[in-house]
């Protein structure tokens, strides 16, 4: 029974120092959580404005973009302006997606739900492996594509908890030179978005070509804008920026849902490791009290015997 008893609170004690360290993980996640969503927020502001001025500045290709697209109108009117590529669809012989996961364990079921989506997706729109190409951001999912001999045309690990744009910039630039060469036609960035903090769901977003923008967004029309040495070659200059800075807010989005994702795992290991202590409290004292009365018992038994 005193090798039981010891064993019994060998595991309590492990318990409770296991409880410490994922109370503080939690606690950690938490404050990540925080950080990112501040910043977020302050970007929504930035991307809702370079979206406004995007959209009027590429109106006119926009608009050539819908004439062309529109069998009854007029092909005299629809060559007179240069688009840009990356605002033209063209037939996709490949399709690149960009997978974001973490680098690290200990978030629950998040890499599992972007993994199992993606591989899911694939199955469903693709016939054999020439047809896409990855760019892995996190460890985990370059390692699971890895070793399943999936195409990754790039992997890139170690993006900060709270991440800026400087930090991401290779990783942008590089989605962007990518399509521009032709290494894939158009590109999906898969991440799990935040909803809230107990919720998260799998998105699939196109980024390029950029096809999601809408005149009918611009809110003031008359505004014009002054461009040397031409609005198309400022455009061309400005629209990679753009598709950057889409990216750069999945990747921020990403980085939230897998902060509150380990803060949620945190947490419920916490509340196992109190349940467990409780547990174990309930049986070391149920097994001490058994020892003491069957001392008691002993003694009571031999004092009976000398009389």
């Amino acid at each position: 029974m005193a090798e039981s008893l010891t064993e019994i609170k060998r595991r309590i004690d492990s318990t409770k120092s296991t409880e410490k360290i994922t109370q503080a993980m939690q606690m950690v996640s938490a404050s990540k959580l925080n950080q990112i969503e501040k910043k977020s927020s302050n970007y929504l502001l930035y991307s809702s404005k370079i979206r406004e001025i995007v959209t009027h500045m590429a109106a006119a290709q926009l608009l050539a973009i819908s004439n062309f697209n529109d069998k009854s109108s007029n092909k005299d009117g629809k060559d007179k302006i240069r688009v840009s590529s990356m605002l033209q669809e063209r037939p996709v012989k490949k399709t690149g997606y960009l997978v974001i996961t973490s680098d690290r364990g200990l978030v629950g079921s998040y890499n599992s739900n972007v993994i199992k989506a993606v591989t899911d997706m694939i199955t469903k729109d693709h016939k054999n492996s020439d047809e896409y190409v990855f760019m892995a951001v996190g460890g985990t999912g370059a390692d699971f594509f890895k070793n399943r001999g999936m195409n990754i045309a790039y992997e890139y690990r170690g993006v900060s908890d709270v991440p800026t744009f400087n930090e991401v910039r290779e990783i942008v630039t590089t989605a962007v030179s990518m399509f521009d060469s032709g290494v894939f036609d158009e590109l999906y960035v898969c991440y799990n978005h935040h909803v809230n903090t107990l919720r998260s769901e799998f998105r699939a977003e196109k980024m390029l070509p950029i096809t999601d923008l809408d005149i009918s967004e611009v809110k003031d029309k008359h505004v014009s804008y002054i461009a040397d040495p031409s609005q198309e070659e400022v455009l061309d200059a400005i629209l990679p920026q753009y598709a950057a800075s889409l990216i750069f807010g999945a990747l921020m989005d990403a980085k939230a849902a897998e902060h509150s994702a380990g803060m949620n795992a945190m947490r419920s290991a916490t509340d196992n490791a109190k349940d467990l202590i409780d547990h174990l409290t309930l049986t070391y004292n149920r097994a001490r009290q058994g020892a003491i009365t069957q001392e008691i018992t002993e003694i009571i038994a031999g004092a009976s015997a000398l009389e």
